[in-house]
């Protein structure tokens, strides 16, 4: 269930209670974001590209282009609730469990024991993941 302060801005951008998912460009999880996003593709594009230059860094367009084209579209309701497609299970490697982290424009969704398992540069979305595993977890036993 996608959470309300995450959804919310994503059906009023987009207009819409989509929420587009696919692989993160970097991270091992998935990222997911409202379908107005695809209309500044190509301003990303550029941008990277500009950036790559700068830094003297290689930037293949067209494989990027293909890494942003390529996301499934997930209807959700009124609650957030969806249903991830087998290609977007696969891709983030998602088992049982979903933590979802707002970065900006877009929203990163986690396997929590994948992103438990990284280094100290991901402290500060563990710290989070754990208070919601525990959260989650005291909550389950109160029922």
């Amino acid at each position: 269930m996608l959470p309300s302060d995450m959804r919310n801005p994503i059906a009023e951008a987009s207009g819409e209670r989509v929420l587009c998912v696919g692989r993160h460009e970097t991270w091992p999880c998935l990222v997911g974001f409202g379908t107005d996003r695809i209309a500044r593709f190509d301003e990303i594009l550029d941008m990277q590209q500009a950036e790559a230059r700068q830094n003297g860094d290689k930037f293949d367009r067209a494989l990027r282009s293909g890494q942003l084209w390529s996301f499934k579209k997930h209807a959700f309701d009124a609650s957030g609730r969806f249903v991830l497609n087998p290609s977007s299970v696969k891709l983030g490697r998602i088992e049982d469990q979903l933590y979802f982290h707002g970065v900006g424009e877009v929203v990163t969704i986690w396997n929590p024991q994948i992103l438990l398992g990284l280094g100290d540069e991901f402290d500060f979305f563990k710290i989070y993941c754990e208070q919601e595993m525990a959260e989650a977890m005291a909550k389950g036993k109160g029922k």
